[in-house]
């Protein structure tokens, strides 16, 4: 399978990976053949980017966790941003009676439990996996963005996590407080969370309230720790200070909301935004590793580096020799070296060509190719 903008999809291929729509329901199954009407379809509800099989890459890609989990997980950060959207709107005397605030309340409880029982299972599927690597992008929907990219951070912060050796206690905090690190941005407006442009300094002032009235909401719940809370506060904090909402040094940022903020921006920059189009996983990872240091922690940066495959195999490259191929193998300590098979010409026997980026070290990769040669 290979991860493709629904622009580059050509018809009769194969859709490699079942798509939801913006109601958790699924939208296409796995293994349907693509038609353009098909291929509409999928635009119209707002998903900019899929995985697909054809004649150049047919392989599956294992789940880090059960997609169904996945779904249980969106719908659960869903209900409880919608919780935190109707409390504010009592305090803002929308509603008129105590009983009202009462439910609400009531809600939440619950819904953080959800959230907590769900934490727990993915904490336990994920750590049943050995060397788990990050080898795909998440399918995101325009209007679920911000359910699906919580639910990303957390699988993605939990596989640093575990990396860093944390004890599942502290992975237990570290996944509520990734699912819920975007609560605040409920009440943000849309025509600024979504704004195509710029955004001015106004509405990116408007933009950073999200840490702090999410943190807000929780503050003085006993359903959810000090620490989880924490990360929903400071995981847009930089380790120089440049970071917001109260420009903390790197020593007094959480070390939870450290790994959250790593994981919040390689899902964001892999994800379509309507305001930019995705980052290849490489690109992603590139960007990252050159704010270590000053964005983010320098050693969990070069911990998160070995865990992220930048071409996962099926991906189609351009080589720096023009050729087009397509990965054939992943070498687990150096992926940004696997194994090509050259699509763009054969031997002088009429053979495939495979190269070994590890031992033709005078050929690189220069960016990911979606356009079939």
């Amino acid at each position: 399978m290979r991860f493709v903008p629904i622009s580059a999809v050509k018809e009769e291929s194969y859709l490699a990976k079942t798509l939801f729509d913006n109601n958790d329901r699924v939208l296409l199954k796995k293994g349907v053949k693509l038609t353009n009407s098909l291929i509409n379809r999928i635009k119209n509800n707002g998903i900019y980017s899929i995985y697909i099989n054809d004649d150049y890459s047919d392989n599956e890609i294992e789940d880090v966790i059960r997609p169904e989990l996945k779904q249980k997980a969106v719908s659960a950060v869903r209900e409880t941003f919608i919780n935190f959207e109707k409390y504010n709107d009592y305090l803002n005397k929308k509603f008129a009676n105590k009983a009202q605030e009462k439910q609400i309340i009531k809600q939440r409880q619950e819904y953080i439990k959800s959230i907590g029982d769900i934490s727990k299972s993915i904490i336990d599927e994920i750590l049943q996996k050995k060397d788990i690597m990050i080898n795909l992008v998440d399918i995101k929907s325009a209007d679920s963005y911000t359910y699906q990219h919580s639910v990303n951070v957390a699988v993605l912060s939990l596989i640093l996590g575990i990396e860093l050796q944390l004890n599942k206690f502290e992975l237990y905090d570290l996944c509520v407080g990734a699912m819920l690190h975007d609560l605040g941005k409920v009440l943000i407006p849309e025509d600024i969370l979504n704004k195509p442009g710029e955004l001015t300094d106004e509405e990116f002032d408007v933009v950073k309230e999200h840490t702090v009235k999410g943190y807000e909401y929780l503050k003085n719940s006993l359903d959810i720790s000090a620490s989880a809370r924490m990360i929903i506060l400071q995981h847009h904090e930089k380790v120089n200070q440049e970071g917001y909402p109260n420009h903390l040094d790197g020593n007094k940022i959480n070390k939870l909301a450290k790994i959250v903020a790593i994981a919040d921006v390689y899902d964001a920059l892999t994800s379509d935004r309507p305001y930019r189009k995705a980052m290849s996983p490489s690109e992603a990872l590139e960007l990252i590793m050159a704010s270590g240091g000053t964005h983010f922690d320098y050693n969990m940066v070069k911990v998160f580096a070995t865990k992220i495959i930048p071409y996962p195999v099926g991906t189609l490259v351009k080589l720096s020799n023009d050729a087009i191929a397509v990965v054939e193998k992943v070498h687990p300590d150096f992926p940004l070296r696997p194994v090509v098979k050259v699509l763009t010409r054969k031997d002088i026997n009429g053979n495939d060509i495979y190269i070994d980026l590890m031992q033709d070290i005078s050929i690189v990769i220069e960016n990911v190719q979606y356009e079939a040669p």
